[in-house]
């Protein structure tokens, strides 16, 4: 869903709420279904989803570009070449497209970066096992 589908959807849910018809502008009828409070708390809460999904897209176009693809093998050999060479970690995601956990992890599974050395928390930390 693009930005301009979901402000669109916003401005005729809060209408709707406001009990106004979002074509015309026009007050709807007091006998209208939209006025009955469970019909208004669905609109409200209608708002609120599409509110969340706009914040989703935001937070996501602000990532970089790599994000969601999975790391090639030649993509690999480059990222253990550049980690050599000594730039920093920031770096290196701004180089790759990736965020600073990604290639954290990354270089953490090619034995380059040991879990006390990240400055970042893993998403999905591996099990040690169950808990006794």
């Amino acid at each position: 869903m693009t930005k301009h589908n979901l402000q669109r959807a916003k401005q005729v849910l809060r209408r709707l709420v406001e009990g106004i018809d979002p074509e015309t502008g026009e007050e709807l009828p007091n006998d209208t279904v939209l006025h009955r409070a469970e019909v208004i708390r669905v609109l409200l809460t209608s708002m609120e989803v599409v509110e969340e999904a706009s914040q989703r897209a935001s937070r996501r176009s602000q990532l970089p570009p790599s994000v969601s693809q999975r790391c090639s093998e030649d993509e690999q050999r480059h990222l253990t070449e550049a980690f050599q060479a000594g730039p920093t970690i920031e770096v290196l995601a701004s180089n790759h497209g990736r965020t600073v956990n990604a290639i954290e992890s990354r270089l953490e599974s090619l034995g380059l970066l040991t879990a006390s050395q990240r400055t970042t928390q893993p998403r999905f930390p591996l099990s040690e096992g169950p808990e006794t």
